[in-house]
């Protein structure tokens, strides 16, 4: 059992992150259909656990009407009974899995962000070079040696190479 202040915090920390992720921007990412079924379950998931947690924990308990019940049962078994409801100490939650998980986290966070940089250059590289394929697919029919030649150097010193050693591939 939670106190009533613990309980806030949580759900001001859920309700905050449920506001900070950008469910829309991640589903655009996802490009097989199984992986948009597997998000929108872990969305629901989501939005299930914070508004149970905005509806549990975020409501004071009703304080106990001592006098009511001292009135209707007696106050010698009521006093019995409020003694043992306030020597109950609900202990305090001590998170010790977080501070073990988050510099793994944030290490996977600068690993995930390395990853997208080497992606997008590996993109930006795949991309020029799918231009230079198809300008070549285009040209291929009306380019001459020397217009290949001039576009791939290498080419040009490897054939001059064996021509020059007089190795014609047989």
């Amino acid at each position: 059992m939670m106190n009533g202040t613990a309980g806030k915090k949580v759900v001001d920390v859920a309700f905050k992150a449920g506001k900070s992720i950008d469910w829309d921007g991640m589903a655009k990412l996802l490009v097989s259909d199984e992986a948009r079924k597997e998000f929108a379950t872990l969305r629901r998931a989501f939005d299930e656990v914070n508004i149970s947690l905005q509806t549990k924990f975020s409501q004071e308990p009703e304080p106990i009407d001592w006098e009511y019940y001292r009135k209707g049962i007696g106050s010698r078994l009521v006093d019995m009974y409020k003694e043992a409801y306030d020597s109950v100490e609900v202990p305090k939650f001590v998170d010790t899995v977080t501070p073990q998980y988050k510099p793994k986290f944030e290490a996977l966070l600068v690993e995930l962000k390395e990853a997208e940089e080497t992606s997008l250059k590996e993109s930006e590289r795949l991309e020029k070079e799918i231009a230079e394929v198809q300008e070549l697919k285009k040209k291929i029919s009306t380019m001459t040696a020397d217009e290949y030649f001039e576009k791939h150097p290498e080419v040009k010193k490897k054939f001059d190479d064996e021509i020059r050693n007089d190795y014609w591939g047989y």
